[in-house]
């Protein structure tokens, strides 16, 4: 949590504005910037503190003002005295857009770990590479690399760097859902040096990204099909995806499964890498809906729907649970166990199945047998 303003360092004159009882006039004047004698750095504190005060009335004023500061007030409070976090935050927060504004801002020493989080969040590529220059910082704060991490704005060769600073520093990014996916991956692979420009992976990353957002469906849907022999093919329309999946490193899939699409994440939780397919189940964007087919699938690896079957959020599903019992390639243990937690007409449907393992018919019998004495 980032520190309130500390009203006492500002000059007399702007202590005199800040004050809550202070004359309305004088918090209208400085609401829109205007306070004859004060510094830019006092003028701008003060709109930060109006704006944040709930029942002021010059509030909508001051944010009007903040969010559209005129230059040389901007750069006078910029190039003045340190700036208070909860200044920096918020100065942050509305020109995040302006590499210039927060560059000065990330090199201001009052600037708080939360301000930093935010900016590793949301920024684009060249707020991330900016943010991403600070190993010292960044170690002191593993959150920010977490946030790096998840945004798809910042460069895979980035990534690669962060993920493998943390590793070697001993640091656990629990932030990340798939870190141990990613800190095993990242053993055996190079890691670039920083570029200026973007790297032939940070491309491939950033095109592949691309081509997933043109082919993104408005609703769940299976980037395979079965034949009659119950071999699985890819869709035609997301050959060129997997293609482009498959031409990259663990690390950049493993990536790709945790901020990319549906579609990645149907293709990606097939891979043959365990440590891909089970990253790519792990996302945080992953969807019941995505669940319920994963579960259908008799293709998939027996890790993939173990991790769903320990997976509190999944497991409120009825269908998903269903699934997972009748699906032959769910582990025994998993399938007996989740058995009990059929309605009686699925317990009869599986005990007859010719596509369950032995274990697990005969558990929904003896459930069956259970409930009729």
């Amino acid at each position: 949590m980032i520190a309130p303003i500390d009203v006492g360092v500002l000059s007399a004159p702007a202590q005199k504005m800040a004050q809550p009882g202070a004359p309305q006039k004088l918090r209208d004047m400085a609401a829109r910037g205007i306070a004859p004698g004060l510094k830019p750095g006092d003028v701008v504190t003060l709109l930060v503190l109006l704006a944040s005060r709930e029942e002021e009335p010059a509030r909508a004023a001051a944010e009007k003002t903040l969010s559209a500061l005129p230059d040389p007030l901007l750069q006078g409070a910029l190039g003045g005295e340190l700036l208070q976090p909860l200044v920096i935050d918020r100065l942050a927060r509305l020109y995040a857009d302006r590499l210039p504004v927060v560059e000065r801002l990330c090199a201001m020493p009052g600037i708080a770990a939360d301000t930093l989080e935010e900016l590793a969040r949301t920024g684009g590529e060249a707020v991330t590479e900016l943010i991403a220059v600070n190993e010292e910082r960044l170690l002191k704060s593993p959150r920010i690399i977490e946030r790096l991490y998840l945004n798809k704005h910042t460069r895979m060769s980035t990534a690669d760097r962060l993920v493998d600073l943390a590793a070697r520093n001993g640091v656990e990014l629990t932030g990340i859902p798939a870190w141990r996916e990613v800190s095993i991956a990242i053993k055996d692979e190079l890691i670039a040096e920083p570029s200026p420009e973007p790297t032939p992976d940070d491309v491939l990353f950033a095109e592949t990204q691309a081509l997933a957002e043109a082919l993104a469906a408005e609703e769940t849907v299976d980037t395979h099909v079965e034949d009659e022999e119950g071999k699985e093919e890819i869709k035609e329309r997301y050959i060129p995806l997997s293609k482009r999946l498959a031409d990259m490193t663990m690390s950049q899939r493993i990536r790709r499964a945790m901020l990319g699409s549906r579609e990645e994440r149907m293709l990606l939780v097939r891979d043959s890498n365990r440590l891909v397919a089970s990253a790519a189940v792990r996302s945080p964007q992953m969807q019941e809906e995505e669940v319920v087919l994963i579960t259908r699938n008799r293709n998939i690896s027996d890790e993939v729907l173990r991790i769903i079957a320990t997976t509190p959020e999944w497991m409120k599903s009825y269908t998903v649970k269903r699934n997972l019992v009748e699906n032959p390639r769910t582990p025994v243990l998993v399938a007996t166990r989740l058995v009990q937690h059929l309605r009686e007409s699925d317990l009869r449907g599986v005990s007859k199945s010719k596509n369950v393992t032995s274990p697990v018919k005969d558990a929904a019998r003896r459930h069956l047998d259970r409930r009729k004495s």
